[in-house]
């Protein structure tokens, strides 16, 4: 066995393992209803597929899955979004089982309430004692208010260097490099709270779609990188190209392009084709290249209509 299959034996046992290892997931579903979601690589079943589909901007105001359904270390039967948390809670009447958690009292700590200094732009809530002004009031409104946020439970405060308000189910935050009328948005309360219990990262992976539920790639992420980091002058060297979609599952099938810059100007173009593993490998013979040299190469990779790109290098030793 050469040397060249040998490596390329191993490699290909690596990824295989890291991959499988990566994709492994427990899923529980309320029921066979479900729903795949290929922007995060997450399912989403039964009541919860239910309440979020009950809500036409549900994408806007929850985002999408960041974990499958399962039991929270806080006893409860969840499922996280990036916005937010739904619980399902068996004991209440059907049409009112799912839960939307408090994220924004679960997290919130003050940092101290700015003054806003117009109480005519504002509205306040009695229930709570806190006002809602400005471009976050029409947001608010807009959006569902009180039923969909929850009453106020801060004022203005500066929280990562944003102006926030923490409401009782959500946060706003103010993003002034947006453009005009896009620059309130919710925050991602839903892998912070995630985070704050402790619970276990590896449910965040993506999983495999339930029910034969189509996949779709909406992004195309390249790697590469090269077996020798520095060759001869006279050599051989080879190049890993990894394919993966917007949940860093592999993308078998796409056509990638490597071009060599030789120090002398000329470019050579090798098609690679990733295998069912999202993996291309091309081995390169070069003679006589100038000492110290740095080679580059950019790699590029096109499935369907999807782009991605990469560059790698290697050194000619001196």
């Amino acid at each position: 066995m050469t040397l060249v299959t040998l490596m390329r034996k191993i490699f290909a046992h690596i990824v295989v393992l890291f991959i499988l290892l990566a994709a492994w997931r427990p899923v529980y579903a309320q029921t066979t209803e479900t729903q795949y979601f290929s922007e995060t690589g997450h399912n989403v079943s039964g009541d919860f597929l239910r309440f979020y589909n009950d809500n036409p901007n549900a994408s806007y105001l929850y985002g999408y899955p960041i974990t499958e359904q399962f039991n929270s270390l806080d006893g409860k039967t969840v499922q996280y979004f990036q916005r937010t948390r739904f619980e399902y809670r068996a004991d209440l009447p059907e049409g009112q089982r799912v839960q939307i958690t408090s994220l924004g009292r679960e997290t919130y700590i003050s940092t101290g309430e700015l003054d806003v200094g117009n109480s005519f732009a504002c509205r306040t809530y009695s229930e709570t004692g806190f006002s809602v002004c400005f471009a976050f009031l029409e947001f608010f409104d807009q959006n569902g208010g009180v039923e969909q946020f929850g009453y106020p439970i801060s004022g203005f405060e500066y929280h990562e260097n944003k102006i926030v308000q923490y409401f009782e189910r959500a946060r706003l935050e103010w993003q002034p490099w947006r453009a005009e009328g896009l620059r309130v948005v919710i925050s991602d309360l839903g892998r912070a709270y995630f985070d704050q219990l402790g619970e276990d990262p590896a449910l965040l992976a993506p999983v495999s779609p339930l029910d034969n539920a189509p996949r779709v790639i909406t992004d195309l992420r390249v790697r590469a990188f090269v077996w020798k980091a520095v060759t001869l002058t006279t050599d051989q060297q080879m190049f890993f190209v990894i394919v993966q979609d917007q949940n860093s599952q592999p993308v078998p099938g796409a056509s990638c392009v490597a071009e060599v810059n030789w120090p002398n100007g000329l470019k050579d173009s090798t098609i690679i084709n990733s295998d069912t593993n999202g993996v291309g490998i091309v081995s390169l013979a070069f003679y006589n290249q100038p000492y110290g040299s740095l080679i580059y190469t950019d790699i590029t990779c096109t499935y369907l209509d999807l782009t991605g790109r990469t560059t790698t290098s290697f050194r000619i030793w001196y």
